[in-house]
């Protein structure tokens, strides 16, 4: 089985425990106003390849990974290659490299046969981090283009069977740091089980000049990060200041 493979980083430290191989993959139907993958959209931009040519290569850099390290697959969202992710993850776990899947679940659905895909993948995967947006349903729908019944259910399902999980949230200014939203996320987490960490990831417009060179329009123009006080604030609220 092949899958599109956007791009690779050999020395990730913060997607995940130790030190990782990044394997970005491509195609995600989500519209971030804030991505700084946008050329990660389009499912077939990048490069075919193997299961075994992929963790050969990542295999090149495993002398860095400690005993924590390994592999953390991204996107654009992995989800939507999820046959090719199953098999790449049950691989992993047969050469002894641990799995961190790195998802926005935007696909994810209790209906077949995504589902017993899902369930199948979660085996082999030994720690999700997991994108939350935005709490408010018309919130996500113009932030993102889709709305998050589903994501928040797959939050509620990786709880339910205990799989480890970290939360993200990107703290956009006058976008994604009300506090009232920010409050109702953290009522959200704190019903979990599984959460291991909450991160605020602040903004920055790294991204937009990929925007540009794709005929986009990066409709955040002139946004500034947020100052830090700001994100420590949000990582209280997301806490529920437990």
């Amino acid at each position: 089985m092949t899958g599109i493979v956007h791009s690779t980083e050999s020395f990730g430290a913060v997607d995940g425990p130790g030190v990782r191989f990044l394997i970005f993959l491509s195609g995600c139907a989500m519209r971030c106003r804030y991505c700084h993958n946008a050329d990660t959209w389009v499912p077939g931009n990048g490069q075919e390849m193997t299961v075994t040519e992929l963790l050969d290569k990542a295999e090149r850099y495993r002398s860095y990974w400690g005993k924590k390290g390994g592999i953390t697959v991204s996107g654009g969202e992995p989800l939507l290659q999820i046959d090719f992710l199953r098999e790449l993850f049950a691989e992993a776990k047969r050469r002894g490299i641990g799995t961190v899947l790195d998802t926005a679940a935007q696909p994810f659905t209790r209906r077949e046969p995504f589902f017993s895909k899902f369930e199948a993948l979660m085996q082999d995967t030994d720690l999700v981090l997991l994108d939350i947006k935005e709490i408010d349903p018309e919130k996500h729908l113009a932030l993102t283009g889709h709305g998050n019944a589903n994501i928040l259910d797959c939050a509620r399902y990786l709880s339910d069977i205990g799989k480890p999980m970290w939360i993200r949230h990107v703290l956009v200014p006058g976008l994604t740091d009300d506090e009232e939203g920010l409050r109702q996320t953290g009522a959200f987490i704190a019903g979990l089980k599984n959460v291991q960490k909450v991160e605020v990831l602040p903004y920055h417009s790294l991204g937009a000049d990929k925007w540009e060179r794709l005929g986009l329009a990066y409709t955040l123009k002139g946004t500034e990060p947020p100052a830090e006080e700001s994100v420590e604030r949000a990582y209280q609220l997301l806490i529920n200041e437990r």
